[in-house]
């Protein structure tokens, strides 16, 4: 990893991943996961949990058929996991550590946005009932015109409406498919939470277990800091 990338240095904007990075909602998609299993009968495979971090719902229905052998109920699983990941977040919309302060933080002298893999309405409803939503200035989300992470699409269209370049621009993530995004787009990125299995967290420039991490908030009541307000 190269911190100094990140510790010496001063973004132009700001731009976090929602799931698990925000809001502590991958645990909501386990549980959603485990749920859809159990309702159409199936056992998840091994190791299937990491296999689906911070991938597409729409894609996760299908790994989750195809895995277990079951293509055919494909858009029946999709549809149940997105029903039961809505329910338990509508019920349990919870922060991840240290991710409130940095926010709040950082919309002070920064440009925020969000780019996630999520549906646009979860991203608002779980942020606003958190809180959060007023901070960010774009909620970028993949769709019609815009390929899911690990694509870069959601992290340049982010970067851009924030009106600075990528290489400017730092992202915030926790997976591995998030990661590979943000790296595609140009952006430097922080990783946060636990870190993945295997070689792909490699490509993040600094990790972090926490937002709240002593080192990182030092770096942010400094270099932050020194932006000024945020530029629209």
């Amino acid at each position: 990893m190269t911190a100094h990338r990140i510790l010496d240095w001063s973004p132009a904007a700001i731009v976090f991943d929602c799931d698990g990075t925000l809001m502590d909602t991958e645990r909501h998609w386990q549980d959603a996961r485990n749920r859809v299993f159990r309702e159409f009968g199936l056992k998840p495979p091994a190791g299937f949990a990491e296999r689906a971090k911070g991938v597409h719902y729409t894609e996760c229905g299908s790994l989750m058929a195809e895995a277990t052998g079951k293509p055919d109920l494909t858009d029946d699983m999709t549809h149940s996991l997105l029903q039961h990941f809505t329910a338990l977040v509508a019920a349990d919309p919870v922060t991840m550590p240290g991710a409130a302060a940095l926010v709040r933080l950082a919309a002070r002298h920064l440009p925020l946005a969000v780019a996630s893999n999520c549906p646009l309405d979860m991203v608002e409803s779980s942020l606003d009932r958190a809180g959060l939503l007023g901070h960010f200035g774009h909620i970028v989300v993949a769709g019609d015109t815009l390929r899911p992470k690990p694509h870069p699409d959601v992290y340049a269209a982010a970067a851009d409406l924030c009106g600075v370049r990528p290489q400017d621009a730092l992202a915030v993530e926790d997976s591995v498919t998030g990661i590979d995004s943000a790296r595609s787009a140009g952006l430097r990125v922080l990783g946060a939470g636990p870190r993945p299995a295997g070689r792909g967290a490699d490509r993040v420039d600094l990790w972090v277990s926490t937002l709240g991490d002593p080192e990182l908030m030092a770096w942010a009541n400094t270099r932050i800091a020194m932006a000024g307000p945020p530029h629209e």
